[in-house]
């Protein structure tokens, strides 16, 4: 579905998107993308070992999923919208069987000369309501 620029304000909700909880499989594919294969991101023992359960890949892979959620929404923009800047936090633990939601609010929409500069507020919240990263980002369309 597509809309137009036009119709964008300021304090509308973006639709949200449920990510089912991180497997293994996820785990050992961001460990093979990013180069990090620390045992403590993959294994639960080696974590618990540490004194930590593997929340960091979990954490990294949370940000992973609000960058997807930025373009996918995207995608629903007419013409060529790129990205000009995402910036995202990881605020608080995400553990494995966690579902996350990414869910997001259009801050500021202004027309420009280069097009129109739409700032995202997005975040990702546990099924507890709890949010453990954030971000924002701008996008040109």
């Amino acid at each position: 579905m597509s809309i137009s620029v036009g119709e964008l304000a300021s304090g509308e909700q973006l639709d949200p998107l449920v990510k089912p909880p991180i497997t293994r499989e996820q785990l050992a594919a961001y460990a093979d993308a990013s180069g990090d294969h620390n045992p403590i991101h993959l294994d639960d023992a080696a974590a618990r070992m540490a004194g930590l359960d593997s929340v960091i890949a979990h954490g990294m892979l949370s940000m992973g999923f609000l960058g997807q959620y930025v373009s996918g929404w995207m995608s629903g923009l007419p013409g060529k919208p790129h990205l000009a800047r995402i910036k995202v936090r990881f605020s608080d633990m995400v553990r494995p069987g966690d579902v996350l939601t990414c869910k997001g609010v259009i801050k500021k929409v202004e027309a420009g000369e280069l097009g129109t500069r739409i700032t995202l507020d997005v975040w990702a919240e546990n099924q507890l309501g709890k949010k453990v990263t954030g971000g924002d980002a701008e996008v040109v369309a």
